[in-house]
């Protein structure tokens, strides 16, 4: 290969690049990127960064020494518009074309919205310019905030409004926040947090429509009540960015689908981080946009499927003060056992705790709260024990 393009300065596009430049390709590297601003860190804007505890500079991830190493070209505030049937030409949307011999789409997601996401106070949060419209509006002194999703973004935005001294609703179509990734009983756990940030829960009750005409003024549920609100924030998950992949002869379905190794239907384009479907599953977690390109750039540049990854699935969360860590693949049958600290009246103890999701006398999954430590020696034994589960089935 003499040009490689990655489509998406994102962390798992900076991760390719990186990789490429180790694994010893030496040839042209373009990278394309959709904002105007080099890769940054998206954790922090939900937290730090939004109560003014971090500036944009501590969210850069290159600087200029890794810049002029990489040896790349740039090019941000653009995006990619097309890509050719045959995955060698990237049309950008100014009208420019990349001619290239493999493409790395690492090209993300993008938040998802609702009716009335044009009204003015009403907010998304999955970019830094996204990050930086709210924290101006937060700045301006108490407002009423509600959030709509209870998801992680969600939480820890409401967190961070709470911490600021707004007064703050959380909205959750489900009967409970997070439900999917820790089932009901240690869900439930995790939601008295919002009740210990001084921050209502409202659940069980979707969102019938944002009220207002040139600002939002209210949230009409599905019931009739509206919840008086100077500030919306829309945290309902985000949409893999495939639309410039329509026409390409790339299998896309909630995301670019690729086998166990990150490779697509053409054997010279690999996807990675968030809009990346690998092997049946899309994780929107930082660990996968860090994990991922180092085995997708290795099969690139070896025409096709050498190396495969499938690495614990590991999340992590801050809310009102808690760090909540979760590794593992969950079932709905696995049973949950406290093996460290103690829920007390339905919430996380002082100290937090350490559980243990369990199914035919095996931990399939642990989950944390303020127990760092502990944590990060179970989910050692969990890679351990994938692992030889894996190998296990290999010599069958």
């Amino acid at each position: 290969m003499r040009t490689v393009t990655v489509v998406g300065a994102s962390l798992s596009g900076l991760y390719a690049a990186r990789e490429l430049r180790a694994q010893g390709f030496d040839g042209r590297l373009v990278v394309v990127g959709g904002e105007s601003h080099g890769p940054y860190d998206r954790p922090p804007l939900s937290k730090d960064f939004l109560t003014g505890r971090a500036d944009e500079d501590q969210l850069a991830l290159t600087d200029a020494e890794e810049t002029a190493e990489l040896d790349a070209d740039w090019l941000l505030g653009v995006r990619a518009r097309a890509l050719d049937a045959r995955g060698r030409t990237v049309l950008l949307d100014d009208g420019r074309t990349i001619s290239t011999d493999g493409v790395v789409i690492a090209t993300g997601a993008s938040a998802r919205g609702l009716p009335g996401c044009e009204l003015t106070g009403v907010h998304t949060l999955r970019t830094l310019d996204d990050a930086r419209a709210l924290r101006a509006e937060l700045s301006a002194g108490p407002r009423q905030i509600v959030v709509i999703g209870g998801g992680f973004i969600g939480a820890e935005t409401a967190s961070s409004c709470a911490a600021l001294g707004h007064d703050v609703t959380v909205v959750e179509a489900a009967p409970l926040p997070l439900v999917p990734q820790l089932g009901p009983d240690m869900a439930a756990v995790c939601a008295a947090l919002h009740r210990r940030g001084g921050v209502d829960l409202v659940t069980g009750i979707g969102v019938a429509a944002l009220r207002g005409t040139v600002a939002v003024t209210g949230v009409e549920l599905a019931d009739g009540r509206t919840l008086p609100a100077d500030i919306v924030i829309v945290g309902i998950g985000a949409t893999p960015t495939t639309d410039w992949l329509a026409g390409s002869t790339l299998a896309l379905h909630d995301g670019v689908l690729c086998d166990d190794g990150c490779v697509t239907r053409l054997p010279q384009v690999v996807a990675v981080g968030d809009v990346a479907r690998v092997g049946g599953t899309r994780a929107e977690h930082w660990t996968s946009a860090t994990e991922q390109p180092r085995v997708a750039v290795r099969n690139l540049l070896a025409g096709h499927t050498t190396e495969t990854v499938r690495p614990v699935p590991y999340f992590w969360s801050d809310q009102y003060g808690a760090r909540i860590q979760f590794a593992g693949r969950r079932l709905a049958t696995d049973t949950v056992r406290i093996a460290e600290g103690a829920i007390a009246d339905g919430a996380p103890d002082e100290g937090g705790f350490l559980a243990l999701y369990e199914r035919d006398g095996r931990t399939t999954a642990v989950l944390s709260v303020d127990r760092p430590r502990p944590f990060m020696r179970a989910r050692r034994e969990l890679a351990r024990g994938a692992s030889a589960v894996e190998a296990a089935a290999a010599t069958r």
